[in-house]
């Protein structure tokens, strides 16, 4: 069974976003020594764009062979004209407003995300699947989350866009690691309580 991995970038006080869902304050915090850990140990997290743009497309995918991102998620490469974010994945898109594809390499889920999580998860193959966001489709499938990888960026944003946009449920995890770098940035990876 394939793992579903929420691999997420977090304030301290665990928002992914400002309230319109901008995250651009923590990118901006990526160092030499971060970037060197994400190459190194997730390299297929960084999108098309930035894989070609910083040399590092040649690197095959580690953890991931597929990605799942929500509307919003995606809506940031397409104002960009990118209509394959991640072209070294199979790309998934939950949209119940997007109709059509922009793009033969990314499919559409409209309807039966769980199921089509359920389905990915099923599949054989070594490497799993990585849940980008956003929140609301991490709250939709926080049942489905077998792992968590949590990028702690040292800013506070008051408020946001919460890692989990559901409603109040207690779902237990087991840390495995935490990791610190030079920037501040903490990297924790928790793994599902079963």
């Amino acid at each position: 069974m394939r793992k579903l991995t929420y691999f997420i970038a977090c304030s301290i006080d665990g928002f992914i976003g400002d309230p319109g869902g901008d995250a651009s304050s923590m990118v901006r915090l990526v160092d030499e020594e971060f970037f060197a850990f994400l190459t190194t140990e997730y390299p297929e997290t960084i999108p098309t764009q930035g894989r070609r743009a910083t040399g590092t497309d040649h690197l095959e995918n580690k953890r991931f062979d597929t990605i799942i991102q929500g509307r919003g998620s995606y809506d940031l490469a397409l104002r960009e004209n990118n209509t394959s974010p991640y072209t070294h994945l199979r790309e998934y898109v939950a949209s119940s407003t997007l109709k059509e594809s922009p793009d033969p390499n990314v499919e559409i889920v409209a309807d039966d995300l769980v199921g089509k999580v359920r389905e990915l998860k099923a599949e054989d193959g070594e490497l799993g699947i990585y849940l980008c966001g956003g929140s609301q489709i991490a709250g939709e499938l926080l049942d489905e989350i077998d792992e968590l990888v949590i990028k702690t960026y040292p800013l506070v944003y008051g408020t946001g866009m919460p890692m989990f946009g559901s409603g109040f449920a207690v779902s237990e995890f087991t840390l495995e690691s935490v990791r610190t770098f030079g920037n501040g940035v903490l990297v924790r990876t928790y793994r599902r309580k079963r």
